[in-house]
Order: structure tokens, then sequence, then C-alpha cells
């Protein structure tokens, strides 16, 4: 089970990504994969819109999550569940949001055993109703305050410290050393985790 994310389409590729997720179960022949497709509304989240890991668009994926060994069946029941219970399945707004990267966001939230940690400029991933400005951190791991994906703050094992203004986020990342830059994403040490069965089997 995998997450990707890629340069977004267009100009906006400058400063943004899109990211999805994808998933084999024991014995199945073929990877599932989810994301977010603005112009396929109503119905905007999409499932084998393309093909798992290949270019979005011309740019070329970075691999965010790989988790592999029997344990990934549990969270793949969970990411299924997540997936379902996305709020915004007709709606989408590139920013602040809600788009790709609160897709991704949610799930992360909801499976926090993926230890999704979505870049800074995952332009998005911020994205909270101002009926609940406080929750948890996209990556599951932390707490999180934010009004509309345009002011907020998230503290959170995998993000580390990061401070949202305008949808534009500055913050340092403790767990794997690094700056985290809007349009630059992350600038340090490279936070891929490495494919690891033990790993999952912990997560399930």
């Amino acid at each position: 089970m995998q997450v990707y994310a890629a340069p977004t389409y267009g100009w906006r590729g400058n400063f943004a990504v899109h990211p999805w997720i994808i998933y084999k179960r024991e014995g199945q022949t073929a990877y599932t994969r989810y994301d977010v497709v603005g112009w396929r509304a109503p119905q905007v989240v999409q499932r084998n819109y393309a093909i798992p890991d290949g270019l979005w668009y011309g740019s070329h994926p970075e691999l965010l999550v790989d988790h592999r060994g029997s344990g990934v069946e549990a969270m793949i029941d969970q990411i299924e569940t997540a997936v379902a219970s996305y709020p915004y399945v007709d709606q989408y707004r590139s920013y602040p949001g809600p788009n790709s990267n609160t897709f991704l966001a949610h799930i992360g939230r909801e499976v926090p055993a993926l230890q999704l940690d979505l870049p800074p400029n995952a332009i998005g991933k911020d994205y909270r109703p101002l009926s609940r400005p406080v929750g948890m951190s996209p990556s599951g791991s932390g707490v999180q305050v934010s009004v509309w994906g345009l002011l907020g703050l998230s503290v959170g094992l995998q993000e580390g410290l990061e401070l949202n203004v305008l949808g534009l986020n500055f913050g340092i990342d403790l767990n794997t050393p690094a700056l985290r830059l809007p349009f630059l994403g992350r600038v340090g040490m490279r936070d891929t985790p490495a494919p690891h069965s033990d790993r999952a089997e912990a997560g399930g």
C-alpha cells in the first residue's frame, strides 16, 4: 500500500501537488487507486482514474508512504471506510480546498497507522470547515487548528511544527530533520519510509 504525490496539472504544479493512494490485497493481481479529480465533478472521488504509479500529466510522482505485509489488510479495510466517509464527495475547490490533498488528509486522520506526512506544498491538506476548526493533524499523529485551510497551526509526530498562512505552510520537521516550506516542500533529510512488513503489521 503506497501514497504518491506529483506536481499538479498545469501552472499550479509550480507550487502545489496532487496525491493519491494505491493498494493491493493479498492474492490480488492489480492495484486499486483512489484520488480526487476536480474535473470529474460532481463525483470527484475517483477509483482507478489512472495507472497506479504512473506520471501525473507528465510529472513524476514521489513516494510518500510504503507499507507491505499481511498487516496491511487491516489498514486497507480502514482506508476503504475512510474513502466512504469523505464528506466532500461532490465538492472541489483548488484553493483553499476541499481538493485532492483534503481527501488524502482525511484518510491520514482516519488511519493514523499510515504515518502519512503530506508535504507542506500539499495545498488543501489543512482545509477544515468553520464548524470544526480543531482536530487531528493530517497525519493523525498530532493536533491542528485551522480556519478553512487559510490560517492555522499543526503540531504532530509526522509533520512536526507547521504554520499555515493563506495556504502557505512554513515549519520544521524534527522527526526526520528538515525545513517545511511553501513551493519547495521539504528541504532536508528524505522522509519516505523504507518498505517494511513489520511496520505494516504493527500498524494493523
